[in-house]
């Protein structure tokens, strides 16, 4: 008798996508709950999980791919642990978003090109508006909301995290 083969490392982590494909009874119109589900387990959409569900669901992979890359709650690079997200819309603009940015970035050695710090950490991100202008300058960390804040209120935001870190 031969022994079943010993699943590969590639095959293993897609059993969590199969397991989420599953509770979403393998529909095509639950995509954005099915991306919404795996990249909650994967902090991102991997290119090779996107065309995974596209043959799960029998749907073109352009489709998958067009949902992944449209709706800016997505990501298709890996994020760090905590996302920092600033607003630039035009109030938080206004009042001076560009310097809390700049500090978030000093503190973590990141700049524009480089979003993520190399420990995966920490993702710091701009985004068009957050919808919340009466707080402006906005920072959104994880799900917490931040008003009315400053260079040096984040860069304090940022080191009681890193402490959290440091302490886990």
């Amino acid at each position: 008798m031969i022994a079943p083969a010993e699943p590969s490392v590639e095959a293993e982590p897609m059993l969590k996508v199969r397991e989420i494909l599953d509770r979403h009874d393998h529909r095509a119109s639950r995509l954005v709950p099915i991306l919404q589900a795996v990249q909650e387990s994967y902090r991102y959409l991997p290119a090779e999980v996107l065309t995974y569900v596209a043959q799960e669901l029998d749907v073109p992979a352009a489709r998958v791919f067009g949902v992944a890359t449209f709706y800016a709650h997505f990501a298709i690079v890996p994020k760090g642990k905590h996302v920092i997200r600033l607003c630039d819309g035009t109030a938080c603009h206004v009042k001076a978003s560009m310097p809390i940015l700049d500090a978030i970035r000093s503190r973590l050695g990141l700049s524009e090109q480089q979003a993520t710090t190399p420990d995966m950490l920490f993702t710091v991100e701009t985004v068009a508006c957050l919808g919340a202008c009466g707080l402006a300058p906005v920072v959104v960390v994880d799900e917490a909301v931040h008003g009315q804040m400053t260079p040096e209120g984040a860069v304090e935001l940022v080191e009681r995290l890193m402490a959290q870190e440091a302490s886990t």
